[in-house]
């Protein structure tokens, strides 16, 4: 039955009576005072607090999570508070804005490449409590350094308010973490003085209400908009004449469309550097992302953990991520990865009982399977979808490494592995010449290995790793829920080679000229972590997909960035302890 439009007459006229408000408030909200902007944030957050439950509960049951289940959790954390969380940071960047003071307390050091690395993990009491042993640096640009960083950073606000001139930005929504949309624009509205146009996306277009209600402070100021839209509302808006940048969070098709246009007519345009659509487009893309497994001297219990995070890596919401990993590097001759292995299957078939909820989920297995030489499935319950891993030398190896699936299908290559460090160079390069996309790339490896090898040169090593997020013994889709991180590919995309996108987003502290973040959490958890030096209170991690008490944290993880205080971690580390 062919699909009708839910793009009427009617909403057309919405669309353009919306553009019009924003278009007419646009050179207002660039000029508000940082005072108002603090305040307008502070609203929010008191508006956020109030739907949190709402918001988290309507997620769960539309994404099929059974009632009373710990992925729950993912919802408030991947929705809530990672909102809460930006609008904290953003506060406090503001309220440190005169002189850019806000740069004043990052740790700042060089890299071997020569580069500048700004730690902006742990930055308050907080971090070192919440997130212990995590650390996060943001590796800038080369020619950026302390003494110029003040040039390369907030640079919509050297602009004197009273001259400052707005802009109208269509932001087109996500359709699968729920805070996605919310920190896309606020991009564009704190970091860039535009006023929005956000378009959700039909997959989660039950989170339209939460979010008009959530951010109704920027509402009432005619600084934004929320509508619900299908595919030609949106062709309709990306050629609004009132529309004058767009942002785009969703699949390279997607991009290519709106940039060169259809078919053959995008093809000529691409291929003369034409694009039809003249606009700034800025985006976050998907990729093929690549988890390295670095052999090394792992003991069962390390097997187990590590294991837990690669099945989270795959399957936090369903699989449904554009970071999700889709091809495990393993060193080829180890003997512990069988063991490695058994124990993935086990977690995914534990902790990952949900429904494939995201449209065209089941079609896009199935092409994994065509393409793929024997696949071996991983049953996970009935009427649950299994997981299918694919051995990425076999079968159609171009497809594999080129597809982003978007569902629970896993690839797995074997690479030769001489010693670590020859592996590593080996897998990151392996990686960088064959799968697409540059969004997200993860590395395994154990304390002692790195000790071996030399933190410098460890780090000359992950240089050479083209992604924009880059996590050791972490997933990088944590430098998502961390917004201090910026967030998005590998700096350089272009419009004909887009990748993973052009541009970052969240980036509480301003930054401009970055060029990725690397993100490291401890390779061992509370309390085996004391036995070998490592510094973290952190037991299981809360986005683990095997926590067991996430959706308590996940909720109480909000409750505090709302308001915090010490009176509230008690029970925060008693449900971690708990996880």
């Amino acid at each position: 039955m062919k699909h009708q439009s839910a793009f009427t007459p009617d909403l057309q006229s919405a669309y353009d009576a919306d553009l019009a408000v924003l278009d007419g408030a646009k050179h207002d909200w660039a000029k508000t005072s940082l005072s108002d902007r603090i305040a307008v944030l502070q609203a929010v957050k008191d508006s956020l607090m109030r739907v949190a439950d709402d918001w988290a509960e309507a997620a769960g049951r539309a994404k099929g999570i059974p009632e009373g289940s710990p992925l729950v959790g993912e919802e408030w954390i991947s929705g809530p508070y990672a909102v809460m969380s930006c609008c904290n940071g953003l506060i406090d960047t503001l309220s440190q804005m005169e002189g850019k003071r806000f740069l004043d307390g990052l740790k700042k050091r060089s890299l071997p490449t020569g580069q500048t690395a700004l730690r902006v993990v742990p930055h308050s009491i907080w971090d070192r409590l919440l997130l212990s042993g995590v650390k996060a640096d943001v590796w800038m640009q080369k020619g950026v350094n302390p003494s110029n960083l003040k040039d390369n950073a907030a640079w919509a606000y050297d602009v004197p308010p009273e001259q400052r001139v707005g802009k109208v930005a269509l932001v087109l929504g996500a359709g699968n973490i729920a805070a996605i949309t919310p920190l896309d624009a606020f991009q564009k509205l704190f970091l860039e003085n535009q006023v929005v146009l956000l378009k959700m996306n039909p997959v989660n277009d039950y989170l339209t209400e939460p979010l008009k209600a959530a951010l109704k402070p920027l509402i009432d100021r005619d600084a934004l908009r929320i509508r619900r839209g299908d595919g030609p509302a949106g062709a309709y808006l990306t050629d609004h004449p009132l529309v004058e940048e767009i942002h785009i969070t969703g699949a390279r098709a997607t991009h290519d469309l709106i940039v060169w246009g259809p078919g053959e007519e995008g093809a000529k345009n691409k291929a003369a550097n034409t694009p039809k659509n003249p606009r700034h487009i800025t985006s976050e893309l998907g990729a093929v992302c690549p988890t390295i497994v670095v052999p090394g001297p792992w003991s069962a219990a390390d097997l187990r953990f590590q294991a837990e995070n690669i099945a989270t890596m795959k399957l936090h919401n369903g699989g449904f991520n554009c970071v999700a990993v889709q091809s495990l590097i393993l060193p080829k001759g180890w003997d512990k990865t069988a063991t490695l292995m058994e124990n993935v299957a086990d977690v995914i078939a534990k902790h990952t009982k949900r429904a494939a909820y995201y449209p065209g989920a089941e079609d896009r297995q199935a092409a994994f399977v065509d393409h793929a030489k024997n696949p071996r499935k991983l049953d996970r319950g009935q009427d649950i979808a299994p997981l299918y891993l694919a051995d990425m030398a076999e079968g159609d190896s171009a497809w594999l490494a080129q597809t982003e699936v978007f569902t629970s299908a896993l690839g797995v290559m074997h690479l030769e592995a001489k010693d670590a460090e020859s592996y590593l160079i080996e897998a990151i390069k392996w990686a960088n010449d064959t799968l697409y996309g540059t969004l997200g790339g993860n590395i395994i490896i154990h304390p002692a290995t790195i000790r071996a090898m030399g933190r410098k040169r460890f780090e000359e090593i992950i240089a050479d790793f083209r992604y924009g997020a880059i996590a050791v013994n972490a997933w990088s889709g944590l430098a998502f829920l961390v917004t201090a991180c910026p967030w998005g590919g590998f700096a350089g995309a272009t419009l004909q080679d887009v990748q993973s996108g052009i541009g970052t987003v969240h980036n509480t502290f301003m930054l401009e000229n970055v060029e990725r973040t690397v993100i490291e959490a401890p390779f061992r958890p509370f309390p085996r972590n004391l036995l070998s030096g490592g510094m973290t209170l952190l037991p299981r991690p809360p986005w683990f997909v095997s926590n067991k008490r996430q959706h308590h944290i996940g909720r109480l993880l909000t409750r505090f960035q709302y308001r915090p205080s010490w009176f509230k971690l008690p029970r925060v580390f008693f449900h971690a302890l708990l996880g």
